[in-house]
């Protein structure tokens, strides 16, 4: 049976959605948010279908698309010919990131019942966002991954901008700055590759460039492979390229920092994987040294900063940078074991932080603030909100049967192999992590109470949803721990071959 049309189906299924808003009346405000959660559900459902054919015993190639999409010639090239084809394809890794983006998104859709204007204009750039990340997660070649790359800063920008808070506009030109010229940097080692080698189809270039004859020096492909560390640093991000990530978090809309911090930080990890480490091995085991402590710098600088913050939206924005270090720190070991933690902390992450900024938009949905102090004593007036924050603290912080537990004891296992004295230095973060995050949770749910708690509502049954099924995920994850590893597998032997282990 010929499967190839079912990532086109996964990708570009919100423009159904999209289509049917067009057509609506701006001021039906329960018919749109209607459409916009029902326009989630068939990539939703074809993505766990992916999954399920997976567990089945059958090839992800099965699912390859391959067509001719644009030539020019006279550019000297593939005999004269510059091709950029419509490619698209699953691995282990990136069918699992099109499960957490599609899972992401139906709930984010959710959660947009807090939106409270303009809706028809809101759900359709938010499923353009949606269709934008499943293209980046499913491209097959250099170019298209670039032109969607580029249509998730569009929609972005707009949903912080016109929909976040007091400093919006602020915030997603800061989004837009740092994201463009991180861009910039991405598309110009594009072209390099691309004239060098006459393709930009991933599997070929790996071949290219893993070639002893190929004429390219072990600098210039450092230097390659430096850029793209900039260009994906930015948004995963690195410490120095973080401030913009802080402002999105805390300016934009909560069902946006959902998929902002779940899903569209996971690109940046999603590069360095795919492309740097997947294209210059032999470069990226240069740089471990340097990436081992670029990791430990995050994960103490975000664990140091979130500890001292008085809004508890800023406490989670340092938390995502912290946790982003332990991804680098899984990565520059260069094992098995480190590589598989950072994958399984790229996905543990996006369910953890999608749950929080959940619980923080219900929190501000009914009280107007953030702020730690002014939350104080909501175990009395939100007990079951209550429960279920300090629950996704406890993941996060890496509690034994969650998933945060899983991804940080293989990053940390994979890095004690390879660099002891950078990974002991490492686990200060993970104490460090623990010590902030209860601290918060603590000032939330038992601290002094400023308010009367007549009336406060605790979640309703649609709130329960996304809640629910991601608290599912993250103890699923760190119970059964194979639903991630066993995709995994081809993925990792993949990357190992490569690094020559």
């Amino acid at each position: 049976m010929d499967l190839s049309f079912v990532l086109t189906i996964l990708v570009f299924s919100p423009l159904l959605g999209i289509a049917v808003l067009a057509f609506m009346p701006k001021d039906q405000e329960k018919s749109i948010k209607t459409v916009g959660f029902l326009a989630t559900l068939p990539a939703l459902i074809t993505a766990l279908g992916t999954y399920f054919h997976y567990l089945w015993g059958k090839d992800l190639a099965d699912f390859d698309v391959y067509a001719e999409w644009i030539q020019f010639r006279g550019l000297g090239v593939q005999d004269g010919i510059f091709a950029v084809n419509y490619e698209l394809g699953l691995s282990g890794f990136s069918m699992l990131l099109v499960v957490l983006t599609t899972v992401v998104a139906t709930l984010a859709a959710i959660a947009s019942m807090y939106i409270k204007k303009e809706w028809k204009g809101y759900f359709m750039l938010f499923l353009l966002l949606e269709l934008g990340i499943l293209g980046v997660f499913t491209a097959e070649n250099l170019i298209l991954f670039f032109v969607f790359f580029e249509l998730t800063l569009i929609p972005m920008f707009f949903l912080i901008g016109k929909w976040g808070y007091f400093e919006k506009e602020k915030a997603a030109y800061s989004f837009l700055i740092y994201n463009g010229l991180g861009s910039a940097v991405l598309l110009i080692v594009i072209m390099i590759l691309f004239a060098r080698t006459g393709t930009t189809n991933i599997d070929n270039l790996q071949a290219i460039l893993a070639d002893p004859n190929f004429p390219m020096t072990n600098d210039q492909k450092l230097g390659l492979l430096i850029a793209l560390l900039i260009a994906f640093g930015v948004k995963l991000p690195i410490f120095p390229l973080h401030s913009w990530m802080l402002k999105v978090h805390v300016q934009a809309p909560p069902p946006i920092v959902m998929i902002h911090s779940g899903i569209l930080l996971k690109i940046g990890a999603y590069g360095l994987i795919r492309f740097g480490m997947g294209l210059f091995p032999g470069q990226f085991e240069t740089l471990a040294v340097g990436l081992a402590i670029l990791g430990v710098v995050n994960l103490l600088y975000g664990a140091y900063l979130a500890f001292i913050q008085t809004d508890f939206k800023m406490v989670l924005a340092y938390s995502s940078i912290s946790h982003m270090g332990i991804v680098l720190i899984g990565l520059s070991a260069m094992n098995e074991a480190g590589v598989q933690g950072a994958i399984f902390q790229v996905i543990s992450h996006g369910l953890i932080s999608a749950l929080l900024f959940f619980l923080v938009g219900a929190f501000y949905e009914r009280t107007d603030t953030s702020l730690l102090e002014n939350l104080g004593g909501m175990a009395k007036g939100m007990p079951i909100a209550s429960g279920f924050l300090l629950a996704g603290a406890l993941g996060s912080l890496g509690l034994p049967g969650m998933s945060g537990f899983v991804s940080e004891f293989m990053a940390f296992f994979g890095l004690f192999k390879e660099m002891p004295w950078i990974a002991a230095i490492g686990t200060l973060g993970i104490i460090m992590t623990a010590v902030y995050l209860l601290r918060a949770v603590l000032a939330i749910t038992y601290g002094k109470a400023h308010r009367e708690f007549t009336g406060l509502r605790d979640l309703n049954g649609l709130e329960l949803i996304p809640v629910l099924v991601l608290m599912g995920f993250i103890v699923l994850i760190g119970v059964y721990p194979s639903v991630l590893s066993s995709p995994l597998q081809a993925t990792l032997e993949t990357i190992m071959l490569g690094l020559g282990g």
